[in-house]
């Protein structure tokens, strides 16, 4: 059989929705098939998801994707998952608690506390994650003063990805770089932290065995007739979501960072071993063994700009999933100054990955007078969402140098995000093409693992010749000059919004008017 009659899968199972992906060996994208999924908030500040919906989404992904290259033999199906997410199950393997998300904050005050004690920083030095409510190191912490006896009788505490793994194969393993995301892991040793453990009461025999991302298993029969494959196709455990998709935006250069903008945004870079960040803020987590991932996602990007179209011009961008108008809400912006007139916005609207220790600070206007537009709104949106990205930059560079950045995601379709992005960042920066991707990783990565491609480069320009064709962004100088300065002064406008929000939160919480 040719090369062009062979696929791989690579699929990657999202915070709200599951793609998968049919690439051609010669090159060619076969399908892509997307499943959706709710991201359900029971309580304020949780944000949890049933694992059996997400289960049977990535099941129907699959299969629609299968029945689309009918005839071209899969090759194998290899995964990609959102991290940090933390699921609970009984010795039948029934979820005994939903899958708490990377956004659910119930844990902020385990994470606070052990700031407060100075036992953050010997955990991060052990396990590459900031302390955060995000960790499923903080998760537990809230399940053990919670919910002790579901802590401690759960036969296993587990991720996102290891549980669609067990659905598909009838394995329950993790792989090395979800378990490098759980604050429990020692990236250093490579083993389960037994110091960790025993501060969250949780055993190791409650936790996964952990493979190298390149581990294979096998697709069983009951998952093969539900995705349309034969038992025993070989499943690739791949890795977590942000290492794929540096993978799939073909930059593993250590000088190279890859900046993603949707949703949500993250910038990160390739290292040969795990780089703890002394300031505990930056994570690092594993795309294989000799291959690290170091930077930091931000929980606000373009969904902030949303929520301003959302709320301030609804005309201009109605209530909806769909970004149709979203064009339109940028030009209103581009009408306005660059520096927005004297607006900043700090756009923490949700709690923020990239905030020591905790939510960080609330979001806010700063600077706002009778003559600033909704136009003046949306731009400082776009324009604080950028910096914000362009610290994480900043303390990434301290760690490793970065000479250039690649700017992959959906925002940067749009002018003023190139040009915002690229004037903050103040260095050489270039839109990735369409295809760079967590799913594009993962079927990376799992031809590299079945030995059909010599090492991960050649893996991805074999499936996306393309890809290594980018646009170059100029930056504007002056506009770079303003945004330096304003880059300058965040941090201490960051501080004193954090305080005002610790005032407030005194306040909401204190003792009632009479």
């Amino acid at each position: 059989m040719g090369r062009e009659r062979r696929v791989i899968l690579g699929v990657n199972v999202g915070p709200t929705a599951v793609r998968a992906a049919a690439f051609a060996l010669d090159g060619t994208v076969r399908h892509v098939a997307t499943r959706t999924y709710p991201l359900l908030q029971p309580v304020p500040g949780w944000r949890v998801q049933d694992p059996d919906v997400l289960v049977a989404a990535t099941l129907e992904a699959i299969a629609a994707c299968v029945a689309d290259t009918a005839g071209p033999e899969v090759v194998a199906l290899a995964l990609s998952s959102a991290r940090y997410g933390l699921i609970g199950l009984d010795a039948a393997m029934t979820p005994m608690t939903p899958m708490l998300t990377r956004l659910d904050s119930r844990s902020s005050e385990a994470a606070r506390d052990l700031r407060i004690s100075g036992q953050s920083r010997e955990l991060h030095r052990l396990t590459g994650t900031p302390v955060h409510p995000m960790s499923p190191l903080c998760k537990l912490m809230w399940f053990a003063h919670h919910e002790p006896y579901l802590c401690t009788t759960a036969r296993w505490w587990i991720g996102l990805k290891d549980y669609v793994l067990y659905r598909l194969t009838g394995k329950l393993v993790t792989e090395l770089s979800s378990a490098s995301g759980t604050g429990m892991f020692d990236v250093h040793r490579r083993v389960w932290s037994p110091a960790v453990l025993n501060l969250v009461g949780v055993s190791e025999s409650q936790l996964p065995p952990v493979l190298p991302t390149t581990a294979l298993l096998r697709l069983s029969a009951t998952a093969g007739r539900a995705v349309g494959l034969p038992s025993g196709t070989p499943v690739v455990v791949g890795a977590g979501d942000g290492p794929l998709g540096i993978l799939g935006a073909a930059a593993i250069d250590s000088t190279v960072g890859v900046l993603t903008l949707g949703a949500s945004g993250a910038l990160r870079t390739v290292v040969a071993a795990p780089l703890v960040d002394p300031a505990e803020s930056l994570s690092c987590a594993a795309l294989t063994s000799d291959a690290w991932v170091v930077g930091e996602a931000v929980s606000n990007g373009g969904n902030v700009v949303r929520w301003a179209g959302c709320a301030l011009a609804p005309d201009l961008h109605p209530v909806s999933d769909d970004d149709h108008a979203a064009p339109a809400l940028l030009r209103l912006a581009e009408r306005v100054p660059p520096g927005s007139d004297g607006l900043v916005m700090l756009p923490y609207l949700l709690a923020d990955r990239a905030a020591a220790g905790g939510s960080g600070p609330p979001g806010a206007y700063l600077g706002l007078r009778s003559g600033h537009t909704r136009g003046h709104l949306v731009r400082a949106a776009v324009e604080g969402v950028c910096l914000q990205l362009g610290g994480v930059r900043d303390r990434l560079a301290e760690l490793t140098p970065i000479s250039s950045v690649r700017l992959t995601g959906d925002a940067f379709r749009a002018p003023l995000w190139r040009e915002v992005m690229a004037a903050v960042l103040d260095c050489p920066a270039q839109v990735a093409g369409e295809a760079d991707d967590a799913a594009l990783g993962a079927a990376a990565l799992g031809l590299f693992a079945i030995g059909l491609a010599p090492d991960l480069t050649g893996a991805v320009a074999l499936l996306d010749p393309e890809g290594a064709r980018s646009e170059p962004i100029a930056v504007d100088p002056t506009l770079a000059t303003a945004y330096r300065g304003l880059r300058a002064k965040l941090p201490t406008l960051v501080t004193v919004v954090g305080r005002l929000g610790e005032i407030l939160d005194e306040v909401a919480t204190g003792p009632g008017i009479d």
